[in-house]
């Protein structure tokens, strides 16, 4: 990806995020640091924020998935025109998943709104200060802003034993009587361009932890006479990152081209599908990548070297955030409803 903030900012964001060591604490305080740092979506710069996230999933994704839901939160709140909600010592996670049972309720009271019921799938629930959270109100799906270390919140549902990202466990949250500021008007949360853009964002960290990985293979070719099977398995991986790399620059020029109103206030399906496009060109990529490391290293780097066996781990894990056919699905039906019977986009 094109390098908007120049070499040495780059090197040490890798750095950073490599002398964090795994630790949340230190992990958490990178975050706090980087968040006024990185440009916003849509700003101009969009491409410098991918770039950033990418270089942070190929040092360390540990660190790349603690670090972008907190810039992830302070965009939003600047979205929102929140931000007065979010302090320099604050750090935040964004809690948007919904279980298939029970929701989480927002009721408006005369103390404020109030939070009660489950939440799935909340992540460093323990560690951050502060979240944003969906939950369903009279008129809608609404996001709130809370405070983690409200007496009403504990954790529910079963442990966390995944190989991948141990240090990041994502468990349940039960909340009961919590207080929450209201951000952005009913729906606005998912209807907004910005929605999509945070997930581009996510695909960012899979691109630079897959181009890692492309990177060890090549260090494996180096260490003897590449025969011809080595060479198309370095051939792919140039395709797979490549075709990875150019959907970022489209996607960029893309939402750049979004005025500022559009992008606070706009939604429709167009947002939608250029993320639905470059997450699921960056999903194949990244397994392709998978596929190709491990056949052609064989078994010995995941059985003696750590950082690549964890760096497999980690990412075969992130990458489930995609929901594979049914993402493509939901493009399908994008691609249908955009077209409104006329002709293809394509």
């Amino acid at each position: 990806m094109t390098d908007l903030d120049g070499t040495d900012f780059l090197d040490g964001l890798h750095d950073a995020a490599r002398d964090c060591g795994g630790r949340v604490p230190a992990i958490l305080g990178l975050a706090r640091e980087l968040g006024p740092q990185l440009p916003f979506p849509g700003r101009g710069r969009t491409l410098g924020l991918w770039q950033a996230l990418a270089t942070l999933g190929a040092a360390d994704l540990t660190a790349a998935r603690i670090i972008e839901p907190h810039v992830d939160a302070v965009a939003i709140l600047h979205q929102a025109g929140r931000s007065d909600i979010q302090t320099g010592d604050s750090t935040w996670g964004v809690f948007a998943a919904q279980g298939p049972g029970e929701q989480l309720l927002a009721t408006e009271t005369d103390r404020g709104w109030r939070l009660n019921g489950p939440k799935p799938w909340c992540s460093l629930a323990e560690d951050l200060s502060h979240a944003l959270v969906t939950a369903r109100a009279e008129d809608g799906m609404r996001l709130f802003a809370i405070e983690l270390s409200h007496p009403g919140i504990s954790t529910m549902g079963r442990a966390w034993t995944a190989l991948g990202l141990p240090s990041v466990p994502s468990r349940g949250l039960s909340l009961v009587d919590v207080p929450a500021i209201a951000v952005g008007s009913p729906e606005w949360y998912v209807q907004r361009p910005g929605f999509s853009w945070g997930g581009i964002g996510v695909a960012a960290i899979w691109h630079g932890a897959a181009t890692a990985l492309a990177r060890r293979v090549y260090r494996h070719c180096l260490s003897r006479e590449p025969d011809q099977i080595a060479l198309w398995h370095l051939g792919t991986l140039d395709q797979a990152l490549w075709s990875s790399r150019v959907a970022f620059e489209a996607a960029a020029a893309t939402v750049d081209r979004q005025s500022a109103d559009s992008l606070e206030h706009g939604g429709g399906d167009a947002p939608a599908l250029t993320a639905a496009r470059l997450r699921a060109a960056v999903v194949s990529a990244s397994e392709t990548i998978l596929t190709v490391s491990a056949h052609g290293m064989g078994p010995e780097p995941l059985a003696f070297e750590p950082e690549h066996a964890q760096r497999v781990a980690d990412l075969e894990l992130y990458l489930r955030q995609d929901h594979a056919e049914r993402s493509l699905s939901a493009q399908g039906r994008s691609v249908f409803t955009t077209a409104g019977g006329g002709e293809p986009p394509w």
